[in-house]
């Protein structure tokens, strides 16, 4: 039976680096899935008006498709170059996976780590506190109340 992998999600930003980084300290003898999350449809969002006394701003399709290419390429690389981190740590095998998902990111890494059986979830956390951390939330946070298998919080 194959070894169960263990779900990293990845953004690119310095504590998800390290998250992976110490994440090969402990667990490397497990395959890891480094997970990167976007979301489809910014473009169409930011065309939503803020107000009700202010129109919508027209939605140009070609331009809103672009966005989302460049989007999905993006997500794609940051995966790529996550699983090249993952594999230099000491990871022998290091799949990228790229989401592209409209709820929210920690339901999505939870609802992937329930997927592949994985073994464990491991997020990186800024160390945000107060107001920093409700405005801008905490996918950390959401995760440990979420997820039905272990998880690791590696905060930078």
């Amino acid at each position: 039976m194959p070894a169960r992998p263990i779900v990293i999600g990845f953004d690119g930003s310095p504590s998800a680096q390290l998250a992976i980084r110490e994440a090969a300290e402990l667990l490397r003898s497990w395959p890891a899935l480094i997970v990167t999350v976007w979301e489809p449809g910014l473009a169409y969002a930011a065309s939503i008006p803020t107000s009700l006394d202010l129109p919508a701003a027209p939605v140009d399709v070609t331009t809103a498709t672009e966005i989302d290419d460049a989007l999905d390429q993006r997500a794609h690389r940051l995966a790529e170059q996550g699983a090249e981190l993952a594999r230099s740590a000491g990871f022998a095998t290091a799949e990228p996976v790229v989401i592209a998902d409209d709820s929210n990111v920690a339901e999505t890494l939870v609802g992937l780590a329930r997927d592949r059986d994985a073994q464990a979830i491991v997020v990186g956390s800024r160390g945000l506190s107060g107001l920093k951390a409700r405005l801008a939330g905490s996918t950390s946070k959401a995760v440990l109340q979420h997820a039905d298998r272990p998880v690791v919080v590696i905060h930078d």
